[in-house]
């Protein structure tokens, strides 16, 4: 599997912020602790260390057994969960919606990228233990979200009637999808195993949030991948503290708005991507999760008729911590309270709200953890890429949009010039001294001079578009054809791990497939890869 790297400023597809973040670009250094090297793990696994309890530690272990029972965990699995009873133990950990059949490839990337940087720690620091976790969001409401997914062009959609958390929700309905689902795989070896797959995960386990964890752990657990369910009574209660603060002090709101004032400061070209609420919690039962408001004193629950005084919440969240769901803002907060944490990995998305949350974290005395931008990956096959030779369409040009590819394509083609960049400068070197002239004699004639400049400059783009016009009905087969490849490669002009599922590329390779990404990819190089398969 051949890799090529170039940077995510080139790929056009990331956020000026998350660029800005890799490169390490200093004025963002307020916004985070520690950037990801594997020197700065050291001081963050000390921080950790002081700050994460034993007690913490016990209730951890406890509660993962318990999630575990009916799973049979690897032998791995096992081991590491068990060393989170340890001082010296810690996680690397990302975090993914619970969508159907893990959604969009970046999922497996997620995975992978944390599962490479726990190794690579391992290696730098053989004193101390690092087990890869994946957070399910089973708490998350927005069944939208994560219903589907494309496979060979195909949407495959879960139609359910939905409320309260994903993660309990009834997989009862999904034996027709995956009879479908199955049908159209075929009877390859691979396809065999994928249907296997699929029928244990979501016609063997009662709700999703099961069946997701049967399929991460059928995929990952020979690397000992640890997978948490925070939606639990035992870990809610390690989280009091905070949800009671949240309740009366609302730390968030304050730290958070004060750090996107300073974010549009640094850079009023980035994007904020959460704004905080004064309360940022839910409530949640069977079949309910609405927002908790505070109003002239009194809380309540909206599209619902639950209330309470200040004294009545705080009973509430100290006999039933579990019917408090944090929000995008404090749930990481919540992540790093009852895990002994050092790095969260994310997608860009993701990241640019983590890095709003730092001062939120510090009010609430929280470690917070390292930031790592996922692995990011375009998969070619090894019959596409004879294509792009063919084509002379290099890795970088790819990440064009399809027409600026197309009109660099032609140019670089056409049997002749139609680039007319070099005349234009010189047409701006002569108009220099124009400029140079009428300020000697007249100054007014700089408006004349300017004019005529433009309408030069003009007539030259205009000679380059009909030429390459005509160039493009001469070319025309040739720009078909790249419009195809294109096509595959960035469907609906988007990334390929933002739309195309796993299964599309494992029907094709097997468990193979998922051994080559976790062989060439690098966490901490923070780049976009290109993967030849």
């Amino acid at each position: 599997m051949p890799t090529d790297c170039i940077s995510f400023r080139d790929t056009a597809f990331v956020s000026k912020l998350i660029c800005d973040y890799v490169e390490n670009r200093p004025e963002l250094q307020a916004l985070y602790h520690r950037f990801p090297t594997l020197e700065n793990f050291k001081d963050q696994l000390d921080a950790k260390q002081s700050e994460f309890s034993s007690e913490k530690r016990t209730v951890l272990v406890s509660t993962l057994n318990n999630q575990y029972v009916q799973l049979s965990p690897s032998y791995l699995t096992t081991n590491a969960i068990q060393s989170l009873a340890d001082k010296d133990t810690f996680t690397v950990t990302t975090g993914h919606q619970l969508n159907l059949l893990g959604g969009p490839l970046y999922f497996l990337y997620k995975i992978i990228t944390t599962i490479n940087l726990a190794k690579e720690l391992k290696q730098k620091y053989p004193n101390n233990k690092f087990v890869p976790v994946f957070w399910m969001a089973t708490e998350d409401h927005d069944f939208e979200e994560i219903n589907h997914f494309n496979f060979q062009n195909k949407r495959f959609q879960w139609t359910h009637q939905s409320s309260g958390a994903v993660g309990d929700l009834s997989t009862s309905d999904l034996v027709e999808f995956v009879k479908v689902f199955s049908n159209i795989l075929g009877n390859s070896a691979h396809a065999i195993q994928l249907k296997k797959l699929v029928k244990n995960a979501y016609a063997s386990h009662a709700n999703l949030a099961s069946a997701t964890r049967y399929l991460v752990h059928t995929l990952f657990g020979s690397e000992g991948l640890v997978i948490i369910d925070g939606n639990d009574s035992a870990l809610k209660r390690l989280f009091i503290p905070q949800i009671t603060s949240e309740l009366t002090n609302q730390y968030a709101f304050a730290t958070v708005s004060e750090t996107n004032k300073e974010l549009l400061k640094i850079d009023s070209t980035y994007k904020v991507q959460v704004n905080p609420r004064e309360l940022n919690l839910f409530y949640l039962k069977e079949n309910l999760r609405e927002r908790i408001i505070k109003k002239e004193g009194a809380y309540s629950v909206i599209n619902t008729d639950i209330t309470w005084d200040l004294a009545g919440i705080l009973e509430e969240v100290n006999s039933h911590p579990e019917y408090f769901s944090p929000n995008v803002i404090m749930r990481p907060l919540y992540q790093e309270t009852i895990l002994p944490n050092l790095c969260y990995i994310g997608g860009g998305g993701e990241l640019a709200y983590w890095l709003q949350l730092k001062s939120y974290f510090e009010a609430e005395y929280i470690q917070f953890p390292i930031l790592l931008h996922r692995n990011s990956v375009l998969l070619i096959s090894q019959k596409q890429h004879q294509k792009l030779n063919k084509l002379k369409v290099t890795v970088s040009d790819l990440f064009k949009n399809k027409q600026e590819l197309i009109q660099f394509q032609i140019k670089k083609i056409a049997s002749l010039p139609i680039d007319f960049s070099s005349q234009k400068e010189q047409l701006k070197q002569q108009f220099k001294q124009l400029y140079a002239i009428a300020n000697q004699t007249d100054k007014s004639f700089n408006g004349a001079v300017s004019a005529q400049e433009k309408k030069q400059i003009k007539g030259l783009e205009a000679l380059e578009k009909r030429l390459l016009k005509a160039e493009k009905k001469v070319h025309k087969d040739y720009i078909e054809r790249l419009e195809s490849i294109h096509l595959e490669l960035f469907p609906s002009g988007g990334l390929q791990e933002r739309f195309t599922n796993f299964s599309e590329f494992y029907i094709e390779h097997g468990d193979a497939f998922i051994e080559s990404l976790k062989s060439e990819l690098i966490p901490l190089n923070q780049k976009f890869h290109v993967l030849t398969l």
